[in-house]
């Protein structure tokens, strides 16, 4: 008991005094486990809902400590047929820039629920990822599938996540904003996808952000990953028709696994014909995520990101370091530093960021 009082007062105190950034990357655990994303989640594509070997890893596997027998009857099965999940995050940030206020509050990030019902086992079924807070109810995905996403092809409709390089936890990384495909952007259209071993494939017809609010063009986006046990490589494209401009990106990505070392790594190149005459933008990430022991991850997160290809010095870079501790099942506490560097005359581009994480889900 007073070991673990230790322990949880060390941890408020990290929380307290380490400056933190929003990068809550997973897809590490996918590399240094070997495993591809199906294994954990029931989306092919990974992220959200968890399944039943996901949600042992997250008892067994990933926490400092094991709860014996209390969470053996959870399975994340309320019947045979319908399995539910959550996530919740709070934090708090305290932002600083030259010349510039200092501001920090407390916040709510997100809460959500998840559920998939299976209609026929192993071939069709229907998926919801749905926000409840903050600022109220808002669907994230809702789609039919049909196939088996452990092995052979399969097909979602309706709205849903679209598959492009690393599926980040921070939707503010540079690859993400960059590509302007992440999970803060679900679109609406059509998937298929195959699975195989080491094979894992997607092309995606939808609407595209940029035609959210027009109601014309299209978005057409591929993605091919091949992993092995202690690496993995991919390559995703996608093309965007829209009256505003077309827009077309193109992305690599690998990770690697060496020792209790796991490490991330994509670059991202876009030519965007709606922002003004035309521009080549790049963004680029490279992070390293070290397993201290179990339940403690340091990562450490190199971003840069090109505006425009054309103009020189107008480069920016951030640089983050994030402690990630998960003393129990289902809980996890992240605390770390994020500094910013860009233009001299840009204030907002030398931002510093402390943030403080709570993270449960179930």
């Amino acid at each position: 008991m007073i070991r673990r009082f230790t322990v949880a007062a060390l941890m408020l105190t990290i929380v307290a005094l380490l400056r933190a950034a929003p990068a809550a990357a997973e897809p590490y655990l996918a590399v240094l486990e070997g495993y591809k994303c199906n294994v954990c989640h029931v989306n092919p594509t990974g992220g959200a809902l968890r399944n039943e070997f996901g949600l042992t890893y997250a008892k067994v596997l990933l926490p400092a400590e094991t709860i014996d027998n209390a969470l053996d009857s959870w399975s994340g099965k309320i019947t045979d047929r319908l399995r539910v999940g959550g996530d919740l995050r709070a934090d708090w940030t305290r932002d600083t820039a030259p010349n510039s206020p200092s501001q920090q509050a407390f916040a709510l990030e997100q809460f959500r629920v998840y559920a998939d019902l299976t209609i026929i086992p192993d071939r069709l079924g229907i998926y919801v990822d749905e926000q409840i807070a903050p600022n109220g109810s808002q669907n994230e995905e809702a789609y039919v599938h049909y196939g088996n996403a452990k092995e052979g092809f399969y097909f979602k409709g309706g709205q849903f996540y679209v598959p492009f390089g690393w599926r980040l936890q921070d939707q503010t990384a540079f690859v993400r904003e960059v590509s302007g495909i992440s999970m803060a952007t679900p679109d609406k259209g059509v998937e298929v996808g195959y699975e195989h071993a080491s094979w894992s494939a997607q092309f995606d017809l939808t609407n595209g952000a940029a035609n959210a609010t027009t109601g014309s063009g299209y978005q057409v986006t591929a993605q091919v990953v091949y992993a092995k046990p202690i690496w993995r490589v991919g390559i995703a494209g996608s093309s965007t028709q829209s009256n505003v401009g077309d827009k077309r990106v193109g992305g690599l990505f690998a990770g690697l696994k060496t020792g209790p070392v796991a490490w991330l790594a994509e670059g991202d190149l876009v030519h965007d014909d709606s922002l003004p005459g035309g521009r080549t933008l790049a963004a680029g990430l490279f992070e390293g995520d070290w397993r201290i022991l179990k339940g403690h991850n340091l990562k450490l997160t190199a971003e840069y990101f090109d505006p425009d290809r054309s103009i020189s010095n107008d480069q920016q870079t951030r640089y983050s370091i994030v402690y990630e501790y998960t003393p129990l099942p289902f809980l996890q506490l992240r605390a770390g530093y994020r500094h910013s560097f860009g233009i001299p005359q840009n204030n907002a581009q030398h931002q510093q960021l402390i943030l403080a994480e709570l993270h449960g889900y179930f």
